[in-house]
């Protein structure tokens, strides 16, 4: 797929019966760039399906009502989503149970809002929901093999650079705020200020040693990658 063919949003599933955790997810994923739904559970999960049509459904195991597994074969039946299990459940019988049960990934609670985020991009990207390789002018970051460079110079970028500048990729041409950074790349939405100017400052310099700005300050607002100055 070509980097630019299809930059409508993903469409993402997801079932919780939690209201805490369902609502961060959707948080979470709607500031990863992504369209977001929540379920309490899987009662009208036909309808959901055939309504939101996702690419990927998130899906708690422990559900009142109809079973976690008996949902996951609902969704393998009802069409090409991906699947990924959430669960407090992280004995191995569960985890095989699920992947063999055609499950994509399986993350157990507690877990960091910014490894699902993550993880949700890894199989919709497998899935060629999401280009795994993105250009914006000589920028060229495969995130498949974790590798950006610029002009042809590899950037030597840390995890979590690499996270920020997905992000922002993703979110190209559009302002984010340092909010919406903190709860994509971090996974929480406090608001701290220094921390997103350290690291923008330190990917802008690595990025800006081999050519021109391309992340740039939208005052007032946030931060926005585009080849040309908003």
């Amino acid at each position: 797929m070509p980097p630019d063919a299809d930059r409508s949003p993903a469409r993402v599933l997801v079932i919780e019966d939690s209201d805490a955790i369902r609502e961060m997810v959707v948080e979470a994923l709607t500031a990863a760039g992504h369209t977001a739904h929540g379920l309490v559970d899987g009662t009208d999960l036909e309808a959901a399906l055939d309504g939101h049509r996702p690419d990927l459904v998130v899906l708690d195991l422990m559900l009142p009502g109809r079973d976690g597994f008996a949902l996951a074969e609902v969704i393998s039946a009802w069409g090409d989503a991906g699947l990924i299990m959430l669960t407090a459940r992280d004995a191995l019988p569960d985890r095989l149970r699920g992947l063999d049960g055609g499950a994509d990934d399986y993350v157990v609670k507690p877990f960091e809002l910014s490894e699902l985020t993550s993880r949700v991009g890894a199989v919709l990207r497998r899935r060629g929901r999401i280009p795994a390789t993105v250009a914006v002018g000589d920028l060229l970051v495969d995130r498949g093999a974790s590798v950006a460079t610029r002009a042809g110079h590899p950037l030597d970028l840390t995890a979590t650079e690499f996270r920020l500048l997905e992000y922002l990729l993703d979110q190209r041409g559009r302002t984010v705020s340092a909010g919406q950074i903190l709860t994509a790349v971090w996974g929480y939405a406090s608001y701290d200020d220094n921390l997103i100017h350290v690291h923008i400052s330190s990917l802008r310099r690595k990025m800006e040693a081999h050519g021109p700005r391309l992340i740039h300050t939208v005052r007032g607002i946030g931060y926005r990658l585009q080849a040309q100055r908003p």
